[in-house]
């Protein structure tokens, strides 16, 4: 198969997408998870709603990638294996997750319900995810600088440097 062959995409890779965003957000509006008083009260373990609309996504989640990898192992319109892929849990998994929790919990709500909570009217919430792309920014820029200094970078980095 050629690099030409593997880009192209199968014609509604798009509109699947988009319909799958559309049906998210949907999802997000009716559960109320758009609202950062609910994910708040959520926070504060005064409302456990938000916990089974996780736990359902979970499961429906879990039982769609076990159909997919019992039914073949290739994704319907992309064709592209379905390979699991073991992660280490080390420090930046830590410290991600930390950032992440703070910027929640700060804000009301996680990145893909604020922009959900942009289609109700929930137009401050723009300072939130202002907050995002500026943590994606310098996550990037820091990421960057840390692999061009010697020595700098991740254990997987250096372990491929190394190599060379």
């Amino acid at each position: 198969m050629t690099t030409q062959t593997m880009t192209r995409r199968h014609p509604l890779f798009m509109p699947v997408i988009f319909l799958g965003g559309l049906i998210f957000g949907f999802g997000l509006g009716l559960s109320r998870m758009v609202r950062p008083e609910v994910v708040l009260d959520f926070l504060q373990l005064d409302d456990l709603g938000l916990l089974f609309v996780m736990g359902g996504a979970a499961v429906v989640s879990g039982v769609a990638f076990f159909w997919a990898s019992y039914r073949g192992g290739r994704a319907p319109l992309t064709q592209t294996s379905y390979q699991r892929r073991l992660m280490p849990f080390d420090r930046d998994v830590v410290v991600g997750g930390a950032i992440f929790g703070v910027g929640w919990g700060l804000s009301g709500i996680c990145p893909g319900a604020a922009y959900a909570s942009l289609g109700v009217g929930n137009y401050p919430i723009l300072l939130a995810i202002g907050g995002m792309f500026l943590g994606a920014f310098l996550f990037g820029y820091l990421r960057s600088r840390a692999e061009t200094t010697p020595g700098g970078g991740s254990p997987q980095a250096q372990s491929a440097m190394a190599r060379q």
